[in-house]
Formats: C-alpha cells, sequence, structure tokens
C-alpha cells in the first residue's frame, strides 16, 4: 500500500513566485542589514536574503538578535559568499541556540566525509572525492532527502533550526534547495480542514520517509537502524514563533494517533500536497562556495532535488540547532495516551 503513496520530484527548479505582481520586491534597510524578500503576500512573507552580515569575525550579538527577528518573520534567510569554513559555521549556530545535534553516524564516523559530530554532510561527494554511486545505501537513503520534509521531527526532542553551508563551486543550474511556506498554508485551509485537524497528533519515524523514497532498499531497515532512531510524536497544528498557526508536517509523519496508517497517509499526503503547492514554494539555488541558507523547521518545509545519473557535485553541511521553545519536546505522553497510542502503536 505505502509504495503506491511514493511521491517522487524532477530535478527542475520552478521559477521563483513573488506575488501581487512583486517581480522585484524593495529591498529593506535595517542599519546595517538590506533584507530583499522572495515571496510578499497579505498573510505571509517567506523567505529573504540578507546582506551586510560582516562574517569575517564572529557576528556581535546586537546583529544575532536581529536576524532572529528576522527568521521568524521570513522562516527562510539566505546569505551569499560567508566564507565560513565548518568552524565557523559551528560557531554561529552555537549563537542560536545552546544545544547542537549530534550526527549519529549511521555508517559508521570513519566513513563519514566531513567526520565532524556536529555537522551533517548532505552532500553527495564519497569518501574519495567521486559522485555517490547508484544503488549503495547511501544513494537511496538520501532519496529521503528528496521528499518534502522538517529536519528531524524524528526526535522527540525536535529541532528548532536548520543552517546549510556550500563548498565548493557549484555548478550555475545544477543544485537547488526548495522551500514552502507552512504558515500561509495553513492560513489558506478551509475552516472545515482546520477543524478536522485541530489537536491530531502525529508518529513521525525516519525509516517510514526511507521506504517511501526507497521501498525496496528501506523495505526494512536493519536492527542497528531501527534502534538509533525509533519515532516521535508531535501535534500537527502548532503556533509558530511569530505567533501564528502552522503545519508540522513532513515525509517522516506516518501515522495520526487514532486513524489507521491507510487513513493517515491520505490525510498526511493531502496536507504536504495542499503545502506544496506553486503559491507556497520558492527555490533557493546554490550559486558558489559558501553561500548559506538557514530556515526554521517549525514553520516551513523543504527539500533537496533527487539524486540522478550526471547529476553535479554538490557539497553542502548541515548543522542543526536544538529547539528550546515550549513545544520542543512534542506530544506528552498522556497526550498520546488521550489520542489513542498504545505500546501496539510502535510495533
Amino acid at each position: 500500500m505505502l509504495s503506491t503513496l511514493t511521491i517522487t520530484y524532477e530535478t527542475t527548479c520552478p521559477a521563483v513566485l513573488r506575488l501581487h505582481g512583486q517581480n522585484n520586491p524593495e529591498p529593506i534597510r535595517d542599519g546595517e542589514l538590506v533584507i530583499k524578500p522572495v515571496m510578499v503576500s497579505d498573510e505571509s512573507s517567506f523567505g529573504a536574503e540578507i546582506f551586510g552580515v560582516d562574517w569575517n569575525c564572529p557576528v556581535p550579538e546586537g546583529i544575532v538578535e536581529k536576524l532572529v527577528k528576522l527568521q521568524d518573520q521570513y522562516g527562510v534567510i539566505i546569505f551569499r559568499k560567508t566564507g565560513l569554513d565548518n568552524e565557523r559555521h559551528i560557531a554561529f549556530s552555537k549563537q542560536l541556540g545552546n544545544e547542537l545535534e549530534i550526527n549519529p553516524f549511521y555508517n559508521g564516523r570513519q566513513n563519514d566525509r566531513v567526520g565532524e559530530p556536529l555537522l551533517f554532510d548532505v552532500s553527495n561527494i564519497e569518501l574519495d572525492g567521486a559522485l555517490v554511486k547508484p544503488d549503495t545505501r547511501r544513494w537511496h537513503h538520501s532519496l529521503g532527502n528528496a521528499l518534502w520534509h522538517t529536519d528531524s521531527s524524528f526526535h522527540q526532542k525536535r529541532s528548532k533550526y536548520s543552517i546549510l553551508l556550500s563548498h565548493g563551486n557549484p555548478s550555475e543550474g545544477g543544485s537547488w534547495t526548495h522551500f514552502a511556506d507552512t504558515r500561509r498554508a495553513y492560513h489558506d485551509l478551509p475552516q472545515a480542514k482546520k477543524d478536522e485537524i485541530e489537536g491530531l497528533i502525529v508518529e513521525h519515524d525516519l525509516w517510514h520517509s526511507r521506504k517511501l523514497a526507497s521501498p525496496i532498499v528501506y523495505g526494512k531497515p536493519t536492527p542497528a537502524e531501527l534502534a538509533a532512531k525509533p519515532p516521535a510524536y508531535h501535534h500537527l497544528v502548532q503556533v509558530a514563533p511569530d505567533g501564528r498557526k502552522t503545519l508540522y508536517l513532513a515525509a517522516h509523519a506516518k501515522t495520526i494517533l487514532g486513524m489507521s496508517l491507510k487513513e493517515s497517509q491520505k490525510l498526511i499526503w493531502e496536507l504536504i500536497e495542499w503545502c506544496t503547492q506553486p503559491k507556497y514554494v520558492f527555490s533557493m539555488e546554490w550559486l558558489s562556495g559558501g553561500d548559506m541558507v538557514w530556515w526554521d523547521n517549525r514553520q516551513s518545509m523543504h527539500r533537496a532535488n533527487p539524486y540522478i545519473v550526471g547529476m553535479t557535485e554538490r557539497d553542502v553541511r548541515r548543522s542543526t540547532i536544538v529547539d528550546d521553545g515550549p513545544l520542543a519536546y512534542g506530544a506528552t505522553e498522556e497526550e498520546k495516551l488521550a489520542a489513542g497510542w498504545t505500546l501496539l502503536s510502535t510495533s
């Protein structure tokens, strides 16, 4: 049944959509910062390029505070040619939260090209510098990144921010990351649908998204993989940092407590498809080494382009800042039980 729900996307970039005919929204100046919005509507401003940060030295706390406020507003903010390396990438990430996610090195740290516990190598490059080979377990694992998702929703203590930094020289037209505004998408839902989904709790499972993207290879995750990452439970409708309601969704979303798997997947993918309509989506092209994008997993979804034979080299590394907000730990045991969760639910 699940294989019929598998969704893949072409390796293309849809046109960046700017609403209300604003093909070139006016830049906004805030002190030394210049903000260029990407998508503007009556309900939302989503995505912005930020200029004016001096990345040659530690970012002053006053600038960090401004950037956090901009992040709350735009959900995704982009910086070009930062010149950051791994060490300074991590240092900036630590300015945004007390705890960074630790790389579990599913294939062993010795097999990780970067080998840094606070960074995730989400490139398409092997240890020897060659591109990832088709039909390897790493190839198939990475296919899940091409499904719309929210980073680390499969952790019970979820992530807050992700920061992805480009290294090397990406090929023009060959590397994109796509983002969807889950705040505006929730706002536009019919009231009957909002009433239907209010209070629902969702099981998020990393291996579910891997199975959707690669049902043969990840139809049966290894015992070590299952032990390393059990599922987590989060509310479907949440409050974003800017105070508006949003949808907390991902391809990792497997079941809705109190519903069958079939019913759950039908509703989950209905909502994902709603959130990823072109009017809610923009695509960022990686233009040069040092380009960096910082997004809030609590108010957006994203996806990469899928691996294909003949793809160009893409060297990007991600830090993930653990959530410290009121909803960081997801649904409580009491909420899960009230929604119909049992031990059998996890089997």
